[in-house]
């Protein structure tokens, strides 16, 4: 295996007094900087969604309050995926598959349009009295699975037949409903995190760019047609498109360049009042931006900068392969959604639609990283049975 030791003895001191996290202090300081995202979430949630609320005729804290039951329910799953053994997962990992793959399936076909109904151009929620997006859940199922699976394969990695070619199916599967939601941007992003998994299990670098290779006529297809080669072109020649498809990434930028080095002021902010597209959502990074300056966007890239640093010191410190892989798996999480928004906002990349985890209006993507976050605090905290589980 390279990369990872799968024999590293943790060496963290006794129990934390009085938190209940197990061993070192990397669980606490992960919940803390979870706490602290959280809070400054829902502070600047309400800041960025009270007019849109308005201008819909509902309360100005319609959104902050959903988005905090939905903080409550996910740190009620946070504490449990806390105290619940790490290394269950892997019994529940096609269970999770085919449960996910069903509710994505749901949102897809002709019958089921009054449960997922069409919104903005797409069906991607389903509606059981609380609204529920299955494309965020196909990513917990496939860092799970894949972690699962790539334990059982250290052998065959060095076949692209019985190593790599069995991941990409399943996949496939799970992940073809989603393409026609259409969700690029999820599908994407959901099998880069399960490539991250099976590279850091000891997939060769070469079988991906064969397969990249392969894959490389279907993909560039698919982005410069529609409204995604729409955004590319914007992207490409924003100035000759400001008013068009460019319009968000210009706006974006307009907020983050008001901002200056401390903002213009909590709740002063002028892009969120019909200027700045979701700036609840898509653009709330550039919302804190403009409100809160560098000093608020650089506090928002410090924390996740030190989950990330954490989440991969538990991988290290972790004595199982698989544990290693989850927490591998979910920091990526956490990393590549972070990292994919503050690009958007910056205009370095043309917009995805992904939400800044923790901060973002959105209850799906909140419980799925909160859940997350819970399997990493688990991983920390060790489970005695990984050592014989392992392999």
């Amino acid at each position: 295996m390279r990369g990872i030791s799968a024999d590293v003895t943790p060496r963290a001191p006794a129990n934390s007094p009085g938190t209940g996290l197990g061993t070192g202090w990397e669980p606490a300081a992960l919940l803390m900087a979870t706490l602290l995202l959280l809070a400054f979430g829902l502070v600047n949630l309400y800041s960025a969604s009270a007019f849109l609320a308005q201008r819909q005729s509902l309360p100005d804290t319609f959104y902050v309050l959903r988005q905090a039951a939905g903080v409550a329910v996910g740190l009620v799953l946070l504490a449990g995926c806390a105290r619940f053994p790490y290394t269950w997962w892997r019994f529940l990992a096609w269970p999770l598959v085919a449960g996910v793959w069903f509710a994505t399936l749901l949102t897809i076909l002709p019958w089921t349009t009054e449960l997922a109904p069409v919104i903005n151009g797409a069906r991607r929620w389903l509606h059981l009295g609380v609204t529920v997006q299955p494309s965020e859940f196909a990513k917990l199922a496939i860092l799970v699975w894949t972690a699962h699976l790539a334990v059982k394969k250290q052998e065959h990695f060095r076949s692209l037949s019985r190593g790599l070619l069995p991941f990409l199916l399943v996949w496939s599967v799970l992940l073809f409903p989603v393409l026609l939601q259409p969700d690029l941007s999820t599908a994407f992003v959901a099998g880069l995190l399960g490539a991250v998994v099976i590279f850091a299990a000891g997939a060769r670098i070469g079988h991906f760019l064969f397969l990249g290779l392969l894959l490389a006529p279907l993909a560039m297809a698919q982005l410069f047609s529609g409204f995604r080669g729409e955004r590319l072109r914007a992207f490409i020649d924003a100035e000759g498109h400001g008013g068009g498809a460019g319009y968000q990434v210009h706006q974006s930028l307009i907020a983050l360049g008001s901002g200056g080095a401390m903002g213009v002021g909590f709740g002063e902010g002028r892009q969120k009042f019909g200027f700045l597209p979701e700036p609840h959502n898509d653009f709330i990074f550039s919302m804190i931006g403009e409100e809160w300056g560098l000093l608020g966007t650089g506090f928002l890239i410090v924390t996740y900068m030190g989950i990330v640093l954490v989440g991969f010191r538990i991988a290290g410190r972790t004595p199982d392969l698989f544990g290693q892989l989850l927490a591998i798996g979910f920091t990526s999480l956490i990393a590549i959604h972070a990292g994919l928004h503050i690009a958007v906002g910056l205009g370095v990349i043309p917009p995805t639609g992904l939400p800044l985890p923790l901060v973002s209006y959105g209850r799906s993507n909140l419980l799925v990283t909160l859940i997350g976050i819970g399997i990493l605090i688990s991983v920390a905290r060790g489970d005695p049975r990984a050592r014989r589980l392992h392999g």
